[in-house]
């Protein structure tokens, strides 16, 4: 019998979910070692889903396993955002260029649609970290549209640093009204078609948001970007 029910989470999964909140929130502060006892220790849980969960974060490069030593919170550089972003505007554009091409339908393009709507009420509330749900949801729905598998894995290798980054500079930007107007250009673009035009918005949208936010990361100065 199918049923909606959700399965109950795993100790592992509920590891992983509780060691990337406490990684996000910076309570395991960037650069900081720990003990797989100690991390075992704070969730209580045992040492084994902790250890499932350290290799799956690893493998995401939240953090570095360090034989004998525990693990390292990972560090992320502003080279090493501004490096992200070069690839990440690259093949985030040329999604957006195979969505035009595709001819879809404007009930196909609902998900961007529904995005652009989410984040302008968010604004409107002046609720940013409600604006940076709407505004992942956009930029996956746009992988999506665009349907090259391979971009989408090689863009979800980027997320978590992405997310790291603007978790920490999100309340020092302004509220990103330009933001909003770009993703609606890019939607049109794609609803008619418009496979270069929505190539060249996007990709000028994507730089923009790059330089600002390592503008954001050297002005803070925050020890783990």
């Amino acid at each position: 019998m199918v049923t909606d029910e959700k399965l109950p989470m795993s100790n592992t999964e509920f590891a992983v979910a509780r060691l990337r909140d406490m990684i996000f929130s910076g309570e395991l502060a960037a650069g900081s070692d720990h003990l797989e006892t100690e991390l075992a220790e704070k969730l209580k849980l045992s040492r084994t889903p902790i250890r499932e969960a350290v290799l799956l974060l690893s493998s995401q490069g939240l953090l570095a396993i360090r034989p004998r030593k525990g693990v390292r919170i990972a560090s992320l550089s502003v080279s090493d955002m501004e490096e992200i972003y070069q690839v990440l505007t690259e093949l985030e554009s040329l999604s957006a260029w195979l969505a035009a091409k595709k001819g879809y339908k404007d009930s196909e393009l609902s998900a961007l649609a529904d995005a652009i709507d989410a984040m302008d009420r968010a604004l409107e509330q002046s609720d940013l970290e409600a604006w940076a749900v709407a505004d992942d949801q956009f930029h996956a729905s746009l992988l999506e549209l665009g349907g090259n598998r391979r971009i989408m894995r090689i863009v979800g290798m980027m997320a978590d640093q992405i997310k790291r980054a603007r978790s920490v500079t999100l309340h020092i930007r302004p509220l990103p009204v330009k933001s909003n107007d770009d993703h609606r250009l890019v939607y049109e673009a794609i609803a008619r078609g418009d496979a270069e035009t929505a190539k060249r918005l996007h990709y000028q949208h994507r730089q923009y948001a790059g330089t600002m936010l390592v503008s954001f990361l050297e002005k803070i100065q925050v020890p783990y970007v």
